[in-house]
Order: structure tokens, then C-alpha cells, then sequence
């Protein structure tokens, strides 16, 4: 196919990319409204070998994964839960609650979510203060040469909004509208491709040149311009874009609800 005809095909049908895209994109939009704000806090810890020793260093780092199991328990988020009187039980802040380590630095990193900004800031602060007293308290047990001390490198300031990202939803419910719109365009292309319409199509078809062509008679064109819809409301035609509008809302619900 020459680009001249790709170039007519997005000329004559290239307004339902536009549309579908848009319906997508406005269907991201609105869902991103509806869908409950969730905030997000976030804390990191210091862990520091009490002595520059090789060994000591290397048996911090093998205890971050095991500080995790524990950050993680039922024990240690009541105890953050019953300190912040927070109105929650121990499964909930879990669900809502990430903690990540980094042995190239030897941090601990909480991660809360909340759909209130000041309880997420709470839930991550005071989770963190509890880790570290109960580190404090395990080292008061063991030499002071092979102590391993935890500290918080910033109290948290602000719980910023995680979701949903409302731009980042419309801008992919467009994209993902375009290349539905691509596909209906495509698909009508494909289902009127064996429609000889002029003489162009002629000699694509048959191979053989076009030496001239019979006009229509004025009361001939006049009886057929009365008896044919228009092709954009053809049965077909809005049956095929009735589904691609379908298919764009869909794909921007579906986005929202992935990000």
C-alpha cells in the first residue's frame, strides 16, 4: 500500500482514533475522580554495625531480611496500632503497609498507605519508633562491640497522594483509546477492501489500465444519492463503532483500576 493511501485512509477515518481516544481518555479522568484518595508515607531507618569490622558489616546485612520479618509481625504492628490508637487491627495495617531493604546502604524502608494523610504519617512514624525500641532493647543484652543500632534518618513531614494519579490515568486511557480507534480503523478498511470504488481500484484489482469511464446519467447519481445512507450511519459502520467506544471506555476503566 502507497503512503497516499495510508494518508487517505487517516483523512477520511483517522476522527475515530480521535473520538475513541477521547472517550477513553474521559473515562480514565472520571473514574480517577470517583475512585477513593489513598495517601502515601513513607520512613526510612539507619542500620549501623557498632564497630567497622568485615564480619560484623556482613552479619547486618544477613539480618535486614530477618529485621523485615519482624517489622511484619502481628506483635509489632499491634504495638504501633495500641500506641497510635489507631482504629484498625494488625491485617489491615498490614495490607496497607510495604517495608523494603537496601543492603548496599543498610536502610529499612516503610512504605504506609492510608486514605487519611495523618493516619499514614502516624502509621509509618510510630511503626518505625517501635523498631527501634525494640532494637535498643535487644542490644542492652548483647556486647557492646557487636551491637547492631537502628536509628530514623528523618521523621516523616508529609503523606503525599499515591493514588490515583489522575494524569498519568488519562494520558494512558487516550493512548491505549488511540490504538483501539487504530483497530476499528483497520477493521473497517479490511471489511470494505474488496469494494471497487474508482478507477484506481480498478486496475489494482484486475492489473490492466483504465483507458476511460462510463458517467452516471444526472438521474441515475440523483436515485442513488436517494436510496443510500450516508456511510456514517450505516448499521454496520455504527455497530463497529459503537464496539470501538466500548472497547476505549473499558480500556480506561481498566487502566485506572491498574495504576
Amino acid at each position: 500500500m502507497e503512503f497516499r493511501e495510508y494518508w487517505n485512509i487517516i483523512w477520511k477515518r483517522g476522527w475515530i482514533i480521535l473520538v475513541v481516544a477521547v472517550v477513553a481518555a474521559v473515562v480514565a479522568f472520571g473514574v480517577s475522580q470517583i475512585l477513593p484518595k489513598k495517601y502515601r508515607a513513607t520512613i526510612q531507618l539507619n542500620v549501623e554495625p557498632a564497630r567497622p569490622d568485615y564480619g560484623l558489616n556482613q552479619a547486618t546485612k544477613d539480618l535486614l531480611r530477618n529485621y523485615v520479618v519482624n517489622v511484619r509481625s502481628r506483635n509489632m504492628t499491634q504495638d504501633a496500632i495500641d500506641r497510635a490508637q489507631l482504629d484498625m487491627n494488625p491485617d489491615q495495617f498490614l495490607n496497607d503497609l510495604d517495608v523494603s531493604v537496601d543492603a548496599s546502604n543498610l536502610t529499612i524502608t516503610f512504605v504506609t498507605e492510608s486514605r487519611d494523610p495523618d493516619v499514614a504519617i502516624l502509621m509509618a512514624q510510630t511503626l518505625a519508633e517501635v523498631f527501634v525500641e525494640d532494637r535498643d532493647i535487644w542490644n542492652e543484652k548483647i556486647d557492646v562491640r557487636d551491637r547492631i543500632y537502628v536509628s530514623i534518618v528523618d521523621n516523616v513531614a508529609y503523606a503525599p497522594l499515591a493514588s490515583p494519579k489522575w494524569k498519568i490515568n488519562t494520558l494512558a486511557g487516550a493512548v491505549f483509546g488511540a490504538i483501539a480507534g487504530g483497530v476499528i480503523v483497520f477493521f473497517l478498511e479490511w471489511l470494505q477492501s474488496d469494494i471497487v470504488r474508482t478507477p484506481a481500484d480498478v486496475q489494482k484489482a484486475l492489473g490492466i489500465s483504465v483507458l476511460g469511464t462510463i458517467p452516471a446519467t444526472g438521474q441515475a447519481a440523483t436515485s442513488t444519492t436517494a436510496r443510500r445512507l450516508p456511510a456514517w450511519i450505516e448499521p454496520g459502520f455504527l455497530l463497529v463503532f459503537a464496539i470501538g467506544l466500548t472497547i476505549g471506555a473499558a480500556l480506561g476503566g481498566l487502566i485506572v483500576a491498574l495504576l
